[in-house]
């Protein structure tokens, strides 16, 4: 039997494709009553967090445990032990599994939650139930032996659930990790020796609060990322989706390559509201990769294209993936500052794909879209514009310097209140009364910091406004639906994060990220050494010995940082990345904001590179094309985001928010000359300038391009000697072709 092809996959084809590179979807069929009450669990789940948002959040032990309980539940009984077919399967009457999930998994589950929640319990003591607990300040250090039995019970947990949403690479790095903590005097290495900790000092430090599991990073994953992955399936499935995939077509439709342009555009602009390379990939291909591959675009490039894109959404402000909220609280600096550093890195990433798919169409010589083939921009804006109320919403909350996850309540009730509540629905008029309301009671003096004036007036208004608009509503089911997939959709997140705090609590106790940042640079400088007899004939400081060792030392720190996050969430290895890899960074002199850049830009890229490429992977499946073939092309696709972060290591000017590095003159040299070298590699990659480039000229082409990205006013000049015969010889080559 043949699969569809690729323009026949309909809504339940996509979901079924999502489902099978996305790990966090893929959940066994409990019983029918069972997966009611877990439908209406993670309702709960996500309507808890949208009110914390909004009316303050509990203290961390107890949100925190809240949160982890709802990950044990969820994954416990959604995901089973092993990904055998059968495990997936409702198999009834089993009596040692009730609802269709194993008893060994109930038990788990209960453990999980009572380790999760104990510290909530016994935190100011307890002296009942024939248990005699001193509160949590007399205890720290010297763990009770309850606290080393759950804390115990809490960390077999939490690899599990890691384990079980994303596959065994995590637990497997964190299981080295916790090694590396308790057998410290015996590693073979001199400088990777320490004194160790036994298990009730591991335990201790990884169970109580400020450190490991329930550090800063399930913190903010609890309070800001899960928001922001709720808004982003909510107003997706509310239809601001397909108002951008509308906008891009417009924008990009009429231009050559017009099919793969509106797939970089549209999943840029995706991904600014989603937390997810796979949902971006399959929520925009599954109209642009069928259009590529019509206009005359091969399958693995169309895939390719897709999946680069989309993975770009994840460096893309103002959300970056939700990393943006992380690398603020890690920085302590403001949202708004990562945000302007971010944005011409991503421009950078943006114009190598849209520069490929370009010369490519020109080599191809491809149709563009016919003006019959574009929506019409009245139409779409007159039956779409509402949507994009939320997104507005959220972003002047964020920009107003208010907290992440009010932005994200604001942006939430609001796609409620657009996408759900109608004059023609009294019922649901309750909702945007009850936002009015509480926007009011923020700008009153009775609720302390609340909102300016000005800005409760354009809410207020936003609210009215998205109450009022004639277009048709969904129903709350359809809203339930929403919350239930964003809530999978912040599992994996949830447990990878908790997971990671390990790491985090080993590197804390041990030292060991300065350790491996000193191997790093020992055995850059040994590289160093063998190669500068070779290179340092070259009149430049950067072929120095000094200058070869720093360079080596960027490589090796980009090649761990491309295999540990391979497989994992964006939020999750960002979080390990910087925690293993920015310590390294930190001994060669970079500013911490660069560091901070550095690791999730190539943390990203393992997004796309094979073998371990997810988002390329489902871009294949819609295409019908071969898996690694598309990912190779998506990884080519993305050499602008591959080379870019070496710039604004060298060149922090780039960043623009780093006032000791930056000038006017100094950003527009960088910028300017790494565009332009990134649109010339570019130009090598798709084989076609001005006219086909074959052979040498490719070579040189890419040579000079190299050269020009290189933050150097020297580099410039060695570029210009290189390309300008590549440009007089391409001028040469479309003078013959006119004459023939």
């Amino acid at each position: 039997m043949t699969s569809p092809a690729p323009h026949e996959l309909d809504a339940k084809a996509l979901e079924a494709l999502e489902r099978k590179y996305d790990s966090a979807l893929a959940t066994r069929n409990n019983s029918p009553q069972l997966t009611k009450v877990m439908y209406w669990g993670t309702v709960a789940f996500a309507l808890y967090h949208l009110w914390t948002a909004g009316f303050g959040t509990p203290v961390d032990h107890v949100h925190m445990g809240i949160h982890l309980s709802g990950l044990f539940i969820f994954i416990f009984v959604g995901f089973p032990l092993l990904k055998l077919a059968q495990s997936y399967e409702h198999r009834p009457g089993r009596i040692l599994a009730p609802g269709n999930v194993p008893i060994y998994d109930w038990a788990i589950m209960i453990l999980g939650v009572c380790a999760a929640l104990f510290l909530w319990l016994s935190w100011r003591g307890l002296d009942s139930f024939g248990l005699a607990i001193p509160e949590q300040a007399l205890r720290q250090g010297n763990p009770t032996g309850l606290d080393v039995f759950f804390g115990s019970v809490l960390i077999l947990a939490v690899l599990e659930i890691a384990r079980r949403t994303i596959g065994f690479v995590l637990p497997m790095i964190i299981s080295v990790f916790m090694i590396y903590a308790l057998f410290g005097p015996y590693m073979p290495a001199q400088i990777l020796r320490h004194p160790g900790v036994d298990w009730h000092q591991f335990v201790n430090n990884m169970y109580f609060p400020a450190e490991g599991i329930f550090g800063v990073t399930l913190w903010v994953v609890s309070t800001v990322v899960f928001h922001f992955v709720l808004f982003g399936v909510v107003a997706q499935r509310m239809g601001l989706g397909q108002f951008f995939v509308d906008n891009a077509m417009i924008a990009a439709g009429r231009y050559t390559g017009g099919p793969a342009k509106v797939s970089v555009v549209s999943s840029a602009f995706f991904g600014t509201i989603s937390g997810s390379s796979i949902a971006n990939t399959v929520s925009t291909g599954s109209l642009t990769i069928p259009n590529m591959k019509r206009m005359g675009y091969p399958g693995h490039f169309a895939g390719g294209v897709e999946a680069a894109a989309s993975a770009g959404g994840q460096i893309t402000p103002p959300i970056m993936g939700a990393a943006s909220f992380l690398m603020a609280e890690y920085l302590e600096v403001p949202y708004t500052t990562i945000v302007i550093a971010a944005i011409v890195p991503a421009m950078m990433h943006y114009i190598g794909v849209m520069s490929i798919v370009h010369f490519t169409a020109k080599r191809l010589n491809l149709p563009t879209y016919t003006k019959d083939e574009l929506p019409n921009l009245i139409k779409v804006w007159r039956e779409g514009w509402f949507t994009i109320i939320p997104l507005i919403a959220l972003l002047i909350v964020l920009f107003s310097g208010y907290s992440p996850n009010m932005a994200a309540f604001m942006g939430l009730n609001l796609c409620v209140v657009v996408g759900f509540c109608a004059l023609d629905k009294p019922k649901t008029l309750i909702v945007p009364f009850a936002l009015l309301g509480f926007i009011f009671w923020k700008a009153s003096p009775m609720s302390g910091e609340g909102f300016s004036p000005n800005l409760a007036g354009v809410l207020a208004a936003l609210t009215i406004l998205g109450s009022l608009h004639r277009n048709e509503r969904q129903n709350f089911r359809d809203l339930f639906d929403s919350f239930h997939v964003g809530v999978q959709y912040a599992l994996a997140v949830g447990a990878a994060s908790a997971a990671v705090g390990i790491v985090v609590g080993v590197i804390n106790t041990t030292g060991v990220g300065f350790r491996l940042g000193f191997m790093v640079t020992n055995g850059a400088a040994d590289m160093a050494a063998v190669l500068h007899p070779l290179l340092g004939w070259i009149p430049s400081e950067a072929f120095s010995q000094a200058g070869i060792q720093q360079f080596l030392s960027l490589v090796l720190i980009a090649i761990a940082c491309i295999l540990m996050g391979a497989g994992l969430p964006t939020t999750a290895l960002y979080i390990m990345l910087v925690s293993v890899a920015q310590p390294a960074l930190s001994q060669l002199g970079v500013p911490a904001l660069a560091t901070h850049m550095f690791v999730l830009y190539y943390g990203v890229i393992s997004e796309i590179t094979p073998p371990v490429c997810a988002s390329a992977y489902a871009a294949a499946g819609i295409a019908g094309s071969n898996p690694f073939r598309t990912g190779i092309s998506a990884f080519t696709l993305g050499l602008g985001k591959l080379m870019v972060p070496m710039v604004f290591v060298y060149a922090p000017t780039m960043l623009i928010v780093l006032p000791e590095y930056f000038t006017l003159l100094s950003f527009l040299q960088v910028s300017l000359t790494c565009a332009a070298g990134v649109f010339v590699i570019a130009t090598a990659v798709s084989g076609f300038f001005l006219a086909p480039l074959n052979g040498i000229w490719r070579v040189i082409a890419a040579i000079g391009g190299l050269f020009l990205v290189a933050p150097s006013g020297q580099s410039d000049l060695i570029s210009l000697v290189l390309l300008v015969p590549v440009f007089l010889q391409q001028q040469l080559q479309v003078r013959k072709t006119i004459n023939a």
